[in-house]
């Protein structure tokens, strides 16, 4: 904790345990390390430094692959977390004959409870609880943390979304890097866009 409260107040500090933190201890403290290895393969076990924009979204696209390198339905390995008492997920509206399209629909995502999509399109993404997509938004390889809420005919790709952050219709994110930067919005090396809570559109 001690060394925490200084790299807090040190201005040159990247704020990453693995650059700072642990780095500045070794020679002082008494560090010790577990050699974490898969008991089938004998290959290192999965560990991500998730502390760059990039790394925590590439670690995140990672789970919804068909073998992803961290699987979440390993019933030998349970990731055991707190579950908010909510309904199950809902995708509403199957209406081929509309112009455009009007189905809501998520593939090749991992979409939690309380969320519904009514009339909007996810894909390659994964969503937290209560994550609202209105009719015809097109969402794609994106982060939407909880409660986040998109409108109609919005597109958003290669994002991720912070908690509560409500998205007015028709805005596209992800698309447009000039106009991304002109909202504030932080773009980081590999191109994916970050759009913080207080992001007010």
């Amino acid at each position: 904790f001690e060394r925490l409260c200084i790299d807090a107040n040190d201005p040159a500090s990247h704020r990453d345990f693995g650059k700072d933190i642990i780095p500045s201890i070794i020679d002082s403290s008494n560090i010790i390390a577990w050699p974490f290895r898969d008991d089938e393969t004998g290959q290192p076990a999965y560990w991500r430094d998730v502390g760059t924009l990039d790394a925590y979204y590439e670690a995140n696209m990672n789970l919804i692959s068909v073998q992803p390198e961290l699987n979440l339905y390993d019933m030998n390995w349970p990731i055991r977390t707190w579950q908010p008492p909510l309904p199950p997920p809902k995708f509403v509206f199957n209406d081929h004959d509309h112009s455009p399209r009007r189905v809501g629909s998520a593939v090749d995502s991992l979409v939690c409870s309380g969320t519904i999509i009514s009339g909007g399109t996810v894909e390659r993404c994964v969503l937290s609880p209560r994550v609202r997509v209105h009719s015809f938004a097109t969402i794609r390889d994106s982060i939407l943390f909880d409660a986040v809420d998109v409108g109609r005919n919005c597109r958003i790709e290669r994002a991720i979304i912070d908690k509560g952050v409500r998205i007015p219709d028709g805005v596209s994110i992800g698309v447009d890097r000039n106009a991304d930067l002109a909202r504030g919005l932080t773009i980081s090396d590999g191109g994916v866009v970050a759009v913080a809570r207080n992001v007010r559109f």
